[in-house]
């Protein structure tokens, strides 16, 4: 979840010790003169400043905020080390407190367990010269040396910001995994087994986590957990760990193995991937050496990194001359990735490929919670997985090779190419055929519609036209908070749609399909949508405007919206928000923004459409 998503979601209170943590740094660095025009716009009064603007402030001090929270992860002691280490994984920068207690347990076992048979193995083994026994233990007598150098001067004995930097380098160098890591320094620095409340306040009290009291859930920003990556040696998200280890050979994974002391034989290839995804071992070293047999030339290794590519279907141009170079270019393009494979599919796009994997009955919510960690009593929709930045392509990762090739064969598309990208490919044609057809789903014309190629039931044509109401919005890039949606929403009052705005502003909007002639339920639906507007002023927004979207409306609806006193009202008819989508897409720089759906009365689309 985005840093403002996440501002959005919490109380003046609950993001206080974030929004005192930003103040120190802007005070800190006045002469940053992009820092001090900001800090001017809101005069000075940080504690006051809305979402946006806290989160703009965010974007000039975070190179400062990244040199923070590393100098702050190293002196908070081991088990905020381990909770850091939970909470920067994939699935679980939104987590209930239980969750992770539980979580926590489950790691510390596992960390307790390793730590004891390494170190026996270390104590009892007679090892060669620079073999992995031998690495383990010049990096357990470096960490050792790093943690007890303060009680040299009579000081709490701990491992420094700068002693931590140079471990991090010594272990990558040496080929360690971040597990194998973590169980070397719990033989040295003890982490407590219970009693994770006083660590989850140190970070609260940092900054680096947010704590929504009301539903005792942990937030991590989007933008953190990359910071948290860079603590960690992270170079990329677990989950494209994943991705490259799916597609290596049986042997590659072997080999990796093989390297690193874990046993292969009788393991099949889920396992095999499982373990070194779960190792924490540096993916660069993984292709630079592990994959690769000892005698492999420079060129044979850049030859199987640029198949690599190859058979993970990326658009990569440019992949570079050198070894080096290859492995940069395919970490940076999956690096930066992510916004990008959101918008492979709609929301309701995406929401149909859960919904298609559910039904071929392929477990896909088991893997979801198994591979990512969340917690059953968690809903699994698209809007919580994009909040949890999990995409559409990631879903289809949790699948083996054979196992998608028959997906894509069960759903009767081409044989050839890559089977992720059909699949990935059909959806989203689907979804532009409703987008296509929405004048025929506001009007809830089912032969139409059935003509016209859609499977559809009359009774989910409601539900449809919202989806997809909410998808267009989203294609006209207006942030459809769904998140907010699900807060604001009660079992009595649910709003369609909640679009956020600058300065914790919203425009409600409200979607209406209807059958034959022109919409005319005003009173009901005015009672509906001010229950609404009531819903959003309690929880801190401003509502700047309602939006009713119908097919057409009748003269006395328009007349009784426009001399409504209580709320600021805008109708626009469905056709005439195709038609802006429409002109959106033709123009190369669209010049579109939500205050034009402001202006209150029937919206005239075919001025917006040439505004845009």
């Amino acid at each position: 979840m985005k840093l403002n998503q996440v501002l959005n979601h919490t109380n003046q209170v609950e993001r206080s010790k974030f929004v005192n943590c930003i103040d120190k740094l802007c005070q800190d660095n006045k002469d940053d003169s992009e820092l001090a025009k900001q800090l001017e716009k809101i005069d000075g009064q940080l504690k006051a400043a809305s979402g946006n603007e806290i989160n703009e402030l965010f974007s000039l001090v975070k190179k400062h905020f990244r040199k923070y929270v590393i100098e702050q992860v190293s002196i908070g002691g081991p088990q905020s080390s381990l909770l850091v280490n939970i909470l920067a994984r994939d699935g679980n920068c939104i987590a209930t407190i239980p969750w992770i207690e539980h979580l926590y347990a489950k790691e510390y076992s596992k960390i307790d367990k390793l730590s004891n048979s390494l170190i026996e193995e270390i104590e009892s083994t007679e090892f060669s010269d620079f073999d992995r026994l031998n690495r383990l233990d010049i990096y357990r007598d470096c960490m050792r040396t790093a943690f007890n150098n303060d009680l040299k001067l009579n000081r709490t004995a701990k491992i420094s910001e700068d002693e931590r930097s140079v471990l991090n380098v010594l272990a990558q160098r040496l080929g360690l995994s971040r597990e194998e890591i973590n169980a070397i320094e719990h033989s040295i620095d003890h982490i407590p087994e219970l009693g994770i409340d006083s660590a989850l306040e140190y970070l609260r009290e940092n900054g680096i986590i947010m704590i929504n009291r009301r539903r005792s859930e942990v937030m991590v920003a989007d933008e953190i957990v990359e910071i948290l990556h860079d603590v960690l040696g992270k170079e990329i998200h677990d989950k494209y760990v994943l991705r490259i280890l799916r597609s290596l050979s049986d042997a590659e994974l072997s080999s990796v193995l093989k390297n690193h002391g874990y046993k292969i034989r009788g393991i099949n290839r889920q396992e095999k991937i499982a373990t070194i995804a779960h190792s924490g071992l540096s993916i660069r070293n993984i292709l630079i050496n592990d994959i690769h047999a000892d005698n492999a030339t420079q060129n044979q290794r850049k030859e199987r990194i640029k198949q690599l590519m190859e058979d993970m279907d990326l658009d990569i141009e440019r992949i570079g001359s050198r070894l080096q170079d290859r492995i940069d270019v395919l970490i940076d393009y999956l690096k930066y990735s992510e916004e990008n494979e959101f918008n492979l599919l709609s929301v309701s796009g995406y929401k149909e490929l859960l919904d298609s994997l559910s039904r071929a009955d392929l477990n896909v919510e088991d893997r979801i919670r198994a591979d990512f960690e969340i917690e059953n009593k968690e809903t699994l929709d698209p809007e919580r997985l994009k909040s949890l930045g999990i995409t559409p392509l990631d879903i289809l990762y949790l699948y083996s090779n054979d196992e998608i090739r028959t997906i894509r064969n069960d759903m009767g598309l081409p044989r050839r190419g890559n089977p992720r990208s059909q699949i990935i490919d059909s959806f989203a044609s689907a979804n532009d055929r409703l987008i296509e057809n929405y004048h025929l789903l506001a009007t809830r014309d089912i032969q139409a519609l059935h003509d016209a190629g859609i499977d559809i039931k009359e009774a989910d044509i409601g539900i449809k036209f919202e989806e997809i109401t909410r998808s267009i919005l989203e294609q006209l890039d207006m942030n459809v908070d769904e998140d907010l949606r699900k807060d604001i929403n009660t079992a009595k009052d649910k709003a369609d749609i909640i679009i956020s705005l600058d300065n914790d502003d919203v425009i409600i909007g409200e979607a209406k399909s209807f059958k034959n002639g022109q919409f005319s339920k005003y009173s009901t639906t005015s009672r509906q949508v001010k229950a609404y507007v009531k819903r959003c002023e309690t929880n801190g927004h401003r509502v700047a405007q309602v939006l009713i979207i119908a097919p057409a409306f009748s003269k006395d609806f328009i007349d009784a919206a426009d001399m409504d006193t209580e709320i600021n009202i805008s109708l626009l008819e469905a056709s005439g928000l195709q038609k802006i989508l429409a002109a959106y897409k033709q123009r190369k720089n669209p010049n579109f923004s939500p205050k034009l759906l402001t202006k209150g009365g029937l919206l005239k689309a075919e001025l917006i459409s040439k505004s845009i």
